[in-house]
């Protein structure tokens, strides 16, 4: 009896401590599962958000307010880098060679689509569209013309006495007079400047007489009578300029803008793109943020990964016609 009483009590002992032992190792086992999960938790680390151009402007300022809302919605830093250089080239190449991993995104813009035609090939995951901003046909107060048909008539009236400033060649300005010279027939001479702003400055002052600048950058010359505004480039009118028809309103089918979104490398983890989309789409969605766009006359440009995928290709296709009439070249 004694034995047995013994026996039942260190199986008593025996038993409290396997069950014990076994749940230290249920416990193990499920952070371990836990630690996996977090390891594969997205991001992981802080984030680099990789810029092609130098800081200020629309892009550079949406794109940190942007990283800003990432980081409180998903608890990593996203870091907003500029890396300027070669027309956006050289941010380009930093996130071509980057692991596939989400950690590393392109803030991609109008002009690699652009580059797509002149350089290489634009090979990257899409991510999501951000916002796009419309240009507008400016012309110097010497130009005779307060219309878009009136400036096409006189255009065609005298051959190549007008010229149009851009940014640079293959810049979204030279394209967006070289898609409107493709559309009207009309003749114009380029003057290409080492940035929008010394061309805008020329324009004012008379030296060119006509540029489709980014309307935000405009408008304050526009309202001061200091350039006359013919038409905007967007699909609708402009909010900052209501009384100002679009070019398709003239011309059916021109649409040009300077957009903006987020690529990643190729083979990066749908999941990783779906937490990114949905981040992203959320943020366009925020009061604040819509607020701050109008600021800069930008709408919203929320769309799926598959969208956005089609939405470069299409604006692709498009320049690179343009392009080729125009027969710009790398230089």
């Amino acid at each position: 009896m004694k034995n047995r009483d013994g026996g039942a009590a260190l199986f008593q002992v025996l038993s409290r401590r396997r069950m014990l032992q076994l749940g230290l190792s249920v416990g193990a086992i499920a952070g371990s599962i836990a630690g996996a999960r977090a390891q594969k938790r997205y991001p992981s680390r802080p984030v680099h958000v990789i810029f092609g151009f130098a800081a200020g402007g629309s892009s550079d300022v949406f794109g940190r307010l942007m990283c800003q809302w990432l980081y409180a919605k998903l608890g990593e830093p996203f870091l907003f880098e500029n890396r300027p250089g070669a027309n956006g080239n050289i941010a380009t190449e930093t996130v071509l060679r980057a692991a596939a991993d989400g950690h590393t995104l392109l803030w991609c813009n109008s002009a690699n689509t652009i580059n797509a035609t002149l350089y290489h090939n634009f090979d990257f995951a899409p991510v999501a569209g951000v916002f796009r901003v419309p240009h507008v046909l400016e012309v110097h107060p010497s130009v005779p013309v307060k219309t878009v048909p009136e400036f096409i008539a006189y255009c065609k009236a005298n051959p190549g006495k007008l010229d149009f400033a851009s940014g640079g060649i293959g810049s979204t300005q030279h394209l967006a007079a070289e898609l409107f010279k493709r559309m009207t027939g009309i003749d114009m001479r380029h003057v290409p400047y080492r940035g929008s702003a010394p061309a805008l400055i020329d324009l004012v002052s008379g030296q060119v007489q006509v540029m489709f600048d980014l309307l935000p950058a405009s408008v304050g010359y526009i309202r001061a009578g200091q350039l006359n505004a013919l038409a905007v480039t967007g699909t609708t009118r402009s909010e900052a300029l209501p009384q100002l028809p679009t070019m398709s309103e003239f011309l059916p089918g021109y649409e040009v803008s300077t957009w903006n979104g987020v690529v990643t490398p190729r083979n990066t983890p749908a999941e990783v793109i779906g937490v990114l989309n949905e981040a992203i789409t959320s943020g366009l969605a925020d009061p604040t943020m819509v607020a701050r766009l109008a600021d800069f006359d930008a709408k919203p440009l929320p769309m799926s990964p598959d969208a956005f995928g089609k939405f470069i290709v299409d604006e692709t296709a498009k320049w690179a016609e343009v392009i080729k009439f125009a027969g710009i070249q790398a230089r």
